[in-house]
C-alpha cells in the first residue's frame, strides 16, 4: 500500500485521502520501516474555513503527506458530492491507533502539549505518554515536552525546544498545541527530522492525559462531538462554532449537493 495509490476527494479546494483509520496506521508503519518520514493533517470544519482565506493554512495542507477528514460534516459533504470518504478519521483516535501500531514494531513516540505541571501534578504530556506506554504494548516513549505559553516567540527557547525533540530521534511526534501553532511547530521540526512522522493532534493530549473528557462514542459517530466540546468549553468555543463554523458547514453541504 502506498500513499500515491489513492485519488484524493476534493472538498472546497482541499484534497482528502479516502482511507480508513486502519489504513493510515498501516501506511505510517510501512513508511517508518522504510525510513520515510511524513506529516498527517486532520482538517475539521474550522480548519477548512480558515484555509479559505489564510495562505499559511493552505501551505500546511500542501505540505501534508496524508490528509484525512476529522469531522462528520466533511464525510457527509463527500457523500453528497458523489465521491464518498470511507469514514471519519479523527486525530484524537489516531493518537491511540498509531501508538498501538507503532508499539507492535517497537517504535517510539514523542508527546508535546497538554496542561502545565502544577501543585505536585506532572504535566499533561508526561501523563499522556505514561498512559500510552501502559496501554500500547511495545511502545517506547522518546520524550515529552509541555512548553510554556508563547515559547515560540523566544528564539532561544524555540531552538532549544526543537533540539530536544530532534535529539530524541522519535519515530512519531504527537503535537498537541492547538491549530495553527502546532502546524507551525511541525513545519520547523520536519526540517530537522526528515525520517520522523508528525501529527498535530489538538486536544488529544489532554484527552489521553485525562484532563478533558472526550465525547461519548455515539456522539463521535453521529457528528455531535462538537456539541460536547461546546458544552465543556462554552466561552472559548461558542463564537467559533456557532458564529463561524456552523454557517461554513451549511454552505459546504449545500455546495456538495449542487455538485
Amino acid at each position: 500500500m502506498s500513499i500515491e495509490a489513492f485519488d484524493r476527494v476534493h472538498l472546497d479546494g482541499t484534497g482528502f485521502d479516502p482511507i480508513t483509520e486502519g489504513e493510515v496506521v498501516a501506511l505510517v508503519r510501512e513508511a517508518v520501516a522504510a525510513g520515510r518520514g511524513g506529516r498527517i493533517l486532520t482538517p475539521n470544519i474550522d480548519i477548512m474555513r480558515q484555509a479559505q482565506g489564510d495562505p499559511e493554512v493552505r501551505a500546511y495542507l500542501a505540505d501534508a503527506d496524508l490528509i484525512v477528514a476529522d469531522g462528520m460534516p466533511l464525510v457527509w459533504a463527500s457523500r453528497l458530492s458523489g465521491t464518498p470518504l470511507p469514514e471519519r478519521v479523527a486525530g484524537s483516535s489516531l493518537v491511540w491507533s498509531l501508538s498501538r501500531g507503532l508499539g507492535h514494531d517497537g517504535r517510539s513516540v514523542f508527546v508535546i502539549g497538554g496542561t502545565p505541571a502544577a501543585d505536585g501534578v506532572t504535566d499533561g504530556a508526561t501523563r499522556a505518554a505514561d498512559r500510552l506506554a501502559a496501554e500500547c504494548d511495545g511502545l517506547r516513549i522518546a520524550g515529552t515536552l509541555c512548553p510554556g505559553f508563547g515559547f515560540e516567540r523566544d528564539e532561544a527557547a524555540y531552538a532549544d525546544f526543537c533540539a530536544k525533540v530532534a535529539g530524541a530521534e522519535p519515530d512519531m511526534v504527537f503535537v498537541g498545541l492547538g491549530f495553527p501553532k502546532q502546524e507551525a511547530v511541525i513545519t520547523r521540526l520536519r526540517a530537522l527530522m526528515p525520517r520522523a512522522w508528525f501529527i498535530g493532534c489538538g486536544a488529544a493530549v489532554n484527552f489521553v492525559a485525562g484532563d478533558v473528557d472526550r465525547a461519548p462514542r455515539w456522539m463521535q459517530r453521529t457528528g455531535l462531538e462538537w456539541a460536547h466540546r461546546l458544552g465543556t468549553e462554552p466561552r472559548r468555543l461558542a463564537g467559533r462554532y456557532l458564529k463561524h463554523d456552523a454557517p461554513y458547514a451549511l454552505r459546504l453541504l449545500a455546495q456538495a449537493r449542487r455538485r
